[in-house]
């Protein structure tokens, strides 16, 4: 039986597809993974796949994983930063699941032309991130290079990158307004390529 984020791959639907892949530990004690992830939950075209839940033992289910993101031509990924990196599920799934042969190398071409899509907030202030960075000492961009890499190695279109800067104090208002952006940016995205 299939998982319940699978949209059946007989769909005739022209729209583009988008695959919100979310990384997070632990989405039921989340305040902001989880709330933009219901913000764009009920989007026509969007799938929200957690990987929490699909990483058993260790190990998730490559071919089912593998078929999710050739049935979609947007991939968002979406995270907290965690140490000025991905967590720990996001890593394991970027490892196990774009493989030689099927996202790179001579025949690993099934995510040639299609958008990567990279979501994160972090718990410092955006000033942590700023050229120069008083804290951090490396910026934004400088941090997300090695995704940037990635998606340029599968031949992929990076999109540019939707961060909310200073988590631990966002005001409930901010954080809604936030959501609504994103929300709009994938909605924006089906409604364009429609057109």
């Amino acid at each position: 039986m299939s998982p319940p984020d699978v949209l059946p791959a007989t769909s005739t639907d022209p729209s583009p597809r988008t695959l919100v892949v979310v990384a997070h530990p632990d989405l039921a004690s989340s305040r902001v993974t989880a709330r933009l992830a219901e913000a764009v939950r009920d989007l026509a075209h969007v799938t929200v796949h957690e990987l929490h839940p699909a990483h058993r033992d260790g190990r998730f289910d490559v071919a089912h994983e593998q078929r999710l993101l050739r049935e979609h031509d947007r991939i968002v990924l979406q995270f907290p930063w965690y140490w000025y990196s991905v967590p720990a599920v996001l890593k394991a799934w970027i490892d196990q699941v774009l493989t030689h042969g099927f996202a790179y190398g001579g025949t690993g071409t099934a995510l040639r032309g299609k958008t990567l899509q990279l979501v994160t907030s972090t718990g410092g202030p955006k000033e942590s991130y700023a050229d120069p960075a008083p804290t951090s000492r490396y910026t934004m961009a400088q941090f997300l290079a090695p995704l940037d890499a990635t998606a340029r190695l599968l031949g992929m279109r990076l999109a540019e990158p939707l961060v909310l800067h200073g988590t631990r104090t966002v005001s409930e208002e901010a954080l809604t307004a936030h959501a609504e952006r994103y929300r709009a940016l994938l909605d924006s995205h089906a409604s364009r390529a429609r057109q």
